[in-house]
């Protein structure tokens, strides 16, 4: 169990590395040679120039200006003065809104501080149930904060009822509060943003196979019958898939003879020699950039070859398109109605902007993604479960009698006082942020294989399920496994009907588990992030064997982004820590207020800076994150009312019964006031968009705009050769005319519907029908 000393001793710790963390960061940033590294955004967006192009050899790589050293910590204030409308601008509504999440929990968590430490501190600390159970129950000092030190069947349980409630109003009141602000901004940043292809396109799926015309053709003629005044372009989705593992292949042997030609030109007396085995480890003996050249010569000729098939094959074209209309009001109709009678066939949806396109997937067929979802959900449970066991691992190492009942000889050494206090107040912290390191990137693949077409959709799936697994495994897990562990010989000893009793007093105890953990994930990792020590590390080295030029200096940079689907289950798993314990121990509420603090100024600074957004999904993900702290809210509730029935608190704990009643009821006030603006256009926004527009730019020419918008960037980077300008200008000028006939290759026209007066049909009659209609 870990004690006072303990937490002061692992306080130390990640307080040191954290500051140590920002010291490096502040000089660092402040050398020519690592500029590129700490405000890579500035050089993309073309507003900053690297200071290490002029002046004399040795300020190239070193700032001698002794001034800009006493000041190095001025990036903590400027960080922050950047207005929220010019941080929009400059780096996105997405990257706005996230920075939001940690304002939230500062509005939250501050008020329950103040709160807390007033009322239920001095409630709890005047106890002395804690003394009375000595050698019944292991405990510290911490936990006479906690209300594990209120015995059993006290009214002052009613102090906690009453705190409980003013959490779940204060908290309620501040989700409502954002939700409404940020879907305010998320409507005025549509309203006002600039022209983009995803307001004017949506994405067909499961388009129906037709015998007698190609999908292109079927899409065209489908959405000129159904659309025909909005119709204005479309595009088929291809399967590119091959075609981008040999322009990934192409790249990577690029890259490898552009460093054996650097190393030759430093040494210009030795030809380079590789092997031609697996990693070079053995194979034949060759020139390298003999092969590399060769290899390059081949795969160039691949990629034109599959190019070529990839855009003539019927089979590699899929049941799929984007089409894009005349209005955003057009878009906006068929992405929001249902286009046939078979409700399973011309599926629409918003299409995601074209950055945001995860192609890989647009290959899968429709059919099976469903099959797809069920085996990674089926996955996803035993990952869960199974990870139950490194934990368990965790939570002995807190356990000092455990472990020297395991390892006796280790007794001596364990005993030393800092070596103890490392041991229970800084390891299981640490070794837990090890075992999480690789759930990420599990989760993220997880979410590629169910099928998800869009990054922005990849990453709030990874992020659901990160976030459950945090609660499931990293909540629960611990909470369980360290009491039984801490509680062994208790539970073994004493009789059964006093087992729940003894699991009531323990559960508290696990806050200095939580704190510790806070402290290393929260405290030193996020201070370690703006640190940026692997990119850092990754540029040089590249910048060293690699870069030959500014554009391979350019694309050395790694900015890097938010990371949506592993920054934001790490902060929900500190609203729901926050929330479970604000009235459990409140002790741990300001660990969690410094992580958040801290977290707004760096990440603050790092999208300012550094992070280049992939997409922008006008922060679509907000109703995820509303809906991830009302759970936790609740969770928090119902932990509470188990915590009282253990202690014998009968009279109060009905009394917490309408709490998750009346969150759940806030919660679907919420979905149905808010939610359908982060789901839905409305019509009414669109059509006041497309008539301010075609009163600004009467003369845009909209399908010049959408026409390659969703081109698989795999084809550009191929050197796919894009339409010929006579072509383009024969495509506009026959959009110009008046598309009263629809060409189709069908047989029957049993499906297609009879022209009316308002919007000419596809019949290979039309021409009669429109003969009859002529006076």
């Amino acid at each position: 169990m870990a004690t006072l000393a303990d937490i002061g001793l692992s306080a130390a710790i990640n307080i040191i590395t954290a500051f140590i963390f920002l010291i490096a960061f502040a000089i660092l940033r402040l050398q020519p040679f690592n500029d590129r590294v700490y405000f890579p955004k500035w050089y993309l967006k073309g507003l900053r120039s690297s200071p290490a192009t002029s002046g004399a050899f040795v300020t190239k790589f070193i700032n001698l200006d002794y001034r800009s050293y006493i000041k190095f910590l001025n990036w903590m204030p400027d960080a922050l003065k950047m207005p929220e409308p010019e941080l929009i601008d400059h780096a996105g509504l997405d990257s706005a809104v996230y920075l939001r999440i940690y304002l939230l929990g500062l509005k939250i968590f501050i008020p329950i501080l103040l709160l807390t430490w007033a009322i239920l501190v001095p409630v709890n600390w005047t106890n002395d149930t804690l003394d009375k159970l000595e050698g019944e129950a292991f405990y510290s000092q911490i936990d006479k904060l906690s209300i594990s030190n209120i015995p059993q069947g006290s009214h002052r349980f009613w102090a906690h009822v009453i705190m409980a409630y003013a959490i779940t109003f204060w908290t309620c009141f501040a989700l409502k509060k954002e939700y409404e602000t940020v879907a305010n901004m998320r409507l005025h940043f549509l309203q006002s943003e600039k022209r983009r292809p995803d307001q004017f396109t949506v994405l067909v799926k499961n388009v129906p196979p037709d015998a007698d015309e190609s999908v292109s053709e079927a899409v065209e003629h489908f959405f000129l019958v159904n659309h025909p005044d909005n119709y204005l372009t479309h595009q088929v989705v291809l399967n590119a898939n091959k075609l981008a593992k040999l322009v990934e292949e192409k790249k990577s042997k690029q890259n490898w003879l552009d460093y054996y030609q650097n190393k030759f030109e430093r040494n210009q007396a030795k030809r380079p020699i590789m092997k031609t085995g697996f990693l070079g480890l053995w194979g034949e003996k060759v020139d390298a950039i003999q092969h590399h050249i060769s290899e390059i010569e081949r795969l160039s000729n691949e990629i034109a070859e599959e190019k070529e098939d990839v855009v003539n094959n019927p089979k590699a074209i899929m049941p799929a398109a984007f089409v894009s209309f005349k209005t955003r009001w057009g878009a906006a109709v068929c992405a929001q109605t249902q286009q046939a009678r078979n409700p399973t066939l011309w599926l629409t949806e918003w299409a995601p902007e074209p950055r945001d396109v995860y192609w890989k997937n647009l290959a899968i067929p429709y059919v099976s993604l469903t099959i797809r979802k069920l085996l990674m959900a089926v996955a996803f449970f035993f990952l869960t479960f199974f990870f139950i066991i490194p934990i368990t691992f965790v939570q002995s190492l807190a356990n000092i009698e455990g472990i020297e009942k395991a390892a006796p000889f280790l007794k001596p050494l364990i005993e030393v006082k800092t070596i103890k206090s490392f041991i229970q107040g800084f390891l299981p912290g640490i070794a837990l942020k090890i075992f999480l390191i690789l759930l990420p990137t599990i989760l993220m693949i997880m979410s590629k294989f169910e099928g998800f077409l869009s990054i922005s959709l990849l990453e709030r799936r990874s992020a659901s399920r990160y976030y459950l697994f945090n609660f499931v495994n990293v909540f629960l897990g611990s909470v369980i496994a360290g009491t039984v562990l801490e509680q062994l010989n208790t539970f073994l000893d004493q009789s059964v009907n006093k087992i729940p009793e003894t699991i009531g007093v323990a559960i508290p105890m696990k806050a200095t588990f939580f704190i510790t953990y806070i402290m290393v994930d929260g405290w030193s990792g996020t201070a370690g992030e703006i640190l940026r020590l692997k990119p850092l590390i990754i540029y040089h080295l590249k910048n060293f064997f690699l870069v030959k030029t500014e554009k391979d200096r350019e694309e050395a940079m790694d900015p890097g982004s938010i990371g949506f689907n592993t920054g934001e289950p790490q902060i929900q798993l500190y609203f729901l820590i926050g929330l479970i314990y604000a009235v459990v121990t409140p002790l741990l509420t300001p660990f969690i207020l410094v992580f958040f603090a801290l977290a707004y100024v760096v990440y603050r600074h790092q999208i300012i800076n550094v992070y280049n957004q992939e997409y922008e999904s006008s922060a679509a993900f907000w109703p995820d994150v509303h809906g991830r702290v009302v759970s936790a809210l609740v969770i928090s509730q119902l932990l509470l009312m188990g915590l009282l029935s253990t202690k014998e608190a009968a009279s109060s704990t009905p009394f917490l019964l309408a709490l998750p009643i009346l969150t759940i009821g806030f919660h679907m006030y919420c979905k149905g006031r808010f939610e359908p603006a982060f789901v839905r256009y409305p019509l009414q926004e669109a059509m006041m968009k497309d008539t301010l527009e075609r009163a600004r730019e009467p003369n845009l020419n909209l399908k010049g705009y959408l026409q390659n918008a969703y081109v698989p960037p795999i084809f550009k980077e191929a050197d796919s050769d894009s339409d010929s300008d006579s072509d383009d200008e024969t495509n506009d000028q026959k959009w110009q005319k008046d598309n009263v006939l629809v060409p189709t290759k069908r047989q029957s026209r049993k499906n297609t519907p009879v022209p009316s007066k308002r919007s000419a049909g596809s019949s290979p009659n039309l021409p009669e029908i429109r003969e009859k209609d002529k006076p």
